[in-house]
């Protein structure tokens, strides 16, 4: 049942982060602020990360501590596209 539960937390964290994405992407898009585009890709990496270490671990059988890193890994370059966005000056 715990893994279930983990498995649904993972999966609700990864539909939000894409759904902010798809915003900030269709703020892009209407605003042509190009600062947008980072965000978007950024909350899109850092929902797949979560996603990736699932899919890693469960369906490739990679270790959990390579699996961690690799999601860690994504996550974290997410995060540096969406501080860029906010500390870069806007053109």
């Amino acid at each position: 049942m715990e893994h279930t539960l983990f498995v649904i937390g993972k999966l609700f964290t990864t539909a939000l982060a894409l759904v902010i994405a798809y915003q900030a992407y269709r703020g892009y898009q209407r605003h042509h602020t190009r600062l947008l585009l980072y965000v978007a890709a950024g909350f899109a990496l850092v929902g797949l990360g979560g996603l990736l270490e699932g899919v890693l671990f469960e369906l490739l059988q990679v270790s959990i501590f390579e699996a961690g890193f690799v999601a860690a890994f994504v996550t974290a370059v997410g995060m540096l596209s969406i501080l860029y966005a906010l500390y870069a000056p806007n053109p």
